[in-house]
């Protein structure tokens, strides 16, 4: 399950607890990574980002992989995240494959493009939001209230 890949390959220093209150979700986990990690992924940090999307499909995917998968957004980086295919049809050529699972999230809605909310968790007791996203206010909310973590910077 999703405790026990993200136990293999990251160095998990926060309660089981907190990990099922986050994932699975809109929320990206940057956690230290564990030997178990390719070397050649993000080469120059010792953490890794982990995602666990609330989405059927890519779930279904993820569980039909042997190993992690490294996935990077369909955009291009710094642009505002695509919500269908059709929205990075630039960039169908440089792909070797295009499954359309349907629309993620509400196409309508600012804040489906937002982005995960990525939070570093490497430091124990602390937090740091590298990326508000999508999910910023409960994910405090849980990370404060229920956890008593703080703000790394505090």
């Amino acid at each position: 399950g999703n405790a026990a890949a993200l136990h293999r390959y990251c160095r998990v220093e926060v309660p089981e607890e907190l990990l099922r209150d986050l994932l699975p979700g809109p929320v990206t986990l940057v956690l230290k990574r564990s030997e178990e990690l390719n070397k050649d992924l993000n080469p120059f940090t010792p953490l890794v980002g982990v995602r666990i999307p609330n989405h059927p499909f890519i779930r279904e995917l993820a569980q039909a992989c042997p190993g992690p998968l490294a996935l990077t957004s369909a955009n291009i980086s710094s642009q505002a995240s695509t919500l269908t295919v059709s929205e990075f049809q630039d960039l169908w050529p440089q792909l070797s494959l295009i499954i359309d699972g349907g629309p993620i999230g509400d196409v309508q809605s600012p804040e489906c493009r937002l982005g995960s909310t990525v939070v570093d968790l490497s430091v124990s007791g602390k937090f740091t939001i590298i990326r508000p996203g999508c999910a910023l206010a409960s994910t405090v909310e849980i990370l404060r209230q229920k956890y008593g973590l703080v703000p790394a910077s505090s």
